[in-house]
């Protein structure tokens, strides 16, 4: 029966791994459908890099800080227990390269490619294993210390800090670092709008995104044994909340609209183990509102051009939800209690803290010596045919 166990939880967390990996997929084409045609091949194309690339930087370093696992001995050692190590790193790397992933659409249409590459290395081997040790191998004492002092360790059950937003203020700090995409900004005072390239491409992205968080939060459970589904409706409640405060408050804006589930989202993941389905409903109203609201503010008064909005989407409203667990996880609200929302806050504070520090240190440095962006007339021109020396949709063929 032990083994059947085992090899029940190999099945389960893998599934959830190819689900979490399916959503790499809705990434690329949220950002195709909300770039410009010129540079849709390069948002493929990063998408798919960042992941071999967070990989090998996850495999070799990042899993060993945050968990102190390592890979190198022999493949029969390995696959002791059914393999359920392995696919736990396999799980928990879909989590990691979605930090690089956020951040792409962030800087989309004027990064350079190589620059951006070994961003990623970076942020996925050692500025995201970091935290993410602090949160969920409670690595340095924080957590010990938090249970301490305020009752209850800082709980964030399936990223909305760890993963969401750490990497959306990452993407932040990029995105202030790159600068504006040339001529969308006037010296008067004027915006020039890039309007969505496919808006069918853009729902894609966001349907798969949706369908593959519910491996992404029943899943990270990791033991068929202690799945629930109260997650799994919390995840849906918010979904829904997302969906409808964002079509409200966008004004029936498609890109809202298909924005507003994943805002959501995000924010239920850290209190979908503990939330009544109601107050999911609420947490996921509360995010579609803070993204519409600031999304538009970053972009019209604030002049951040953030392409996708991954700040607004996953840094604002991923930190909405780690203290949103800490309200409604209460048991006076229907949740299962067992939190702190002092831990909430200070936990939600530490990751930010981690995620500005570490993207600073990342992106500064690359600006500093190579440089993060293309120069204006590649821009111009697209990174498609700049990077990849071909276009999303050719218009001429060959004459022979």
């Amino acid at each position: 029966m032990e083994t059947v166990s085992k090899t029940n939880d190999v099945l389960f967390v893998l599934l959830g791994a190819i689900m979490v990996l399916a959503m790499h997929a809705g990434f690329a084409f949220l950002e195709v459908g909300t770039v410009r045609r010129k540079n849709q091949v390069n948002a493929l194309v990063k998408i798919l890099s960042d992941f071999a690339v967070s990989s090998v930087a996850y495999f070799f370093i990042g899993y060993y800080i945050a968990y102190g696992v390592q890979f190198f001995d022999g493949a029969a050692q390995l696959a002791q227990n059914n393999g359920y190590e392995l696919v736990k790193f396999f799980f928990l790397l879909t989590f990691a390269a979605a930090i690089p992933a956020i951040v792409s659409g962030g800087i989309a249409e004027r990064a350079k490619f190589n620059p951006q590459i070994t961003a990623t290395f970076l942020l996925v081997g050692f500025v995201y294993p970091f935290f993410e040790g602090i949160a969920w191998n409670k690595n340095f004492g924080v957590q010990a210390w938090l249970e301490q002092g305020f009752g209850a360790p800082f709980h964030d059950f399936a990223g909305s800090v760890v993963v969401h937003a750490v990497g959306g203020w990452i993407g932040l700090v990029a995105a202030i670092l790159l600068g504006p995409r040339r001529g969308r900004y006037h010296r008067n005072g004027d915006i020039s709008a890039h309007p969505p390239s496919s808006i069918p491409f853009l729902a894609l992205g966001a349907w798969i995104l949706t369908v593959g968080w519910f491996g992404f939060n029943v899943m990270s459970a990791q033991t068929l044994n202690a799945a629930s589904g109260l997650v799994a409706l919390n995840s849906l409640m918010a979904m829904v909340g997302g969906t409808l405060a964002a079509l409200l408050m966008g004004r029936n804006d498609p890109g809202f609209v298909h924005n507003g589930p994943l805002a959501g989202l995000v924010a239920v993941c850290a209190g979908s183990d503990l939330m009544h389905p109601i107050g999911a409903l609420v947490v996921g109203g509360g995010a579609g509102i803070l993204f519409v609201v600031l999304f538009t503010l970053t972009q019209n008064r604030w002049k951040i051009d953030d392409v996708l909005g991954v700040w607004p989407l996953h840094g604002l409203c991923g930190a909405w939800g780690g203290i949103a667990a800490g309200i409604f996880g209460q048991s006076v609200l229907g949740g299962i209690g067992g939190i702190s929302f002092l831990s909430q806050l200070i936990g939600t504070g530490l990751g930010i803290f981690v995620a500005v520090a570490g993207g600073l240190l990342v992106y500064g440095l690359l600006k500093l010596t190579v440089g993060l962006r293309l120069d204006p007339e590649e821009e111009f021109t697209g990174a498609d045919l700049t990077i990849h020396k071909i276009s999303a949709s050719p218009e001429k063929e060959a004459g022979w």
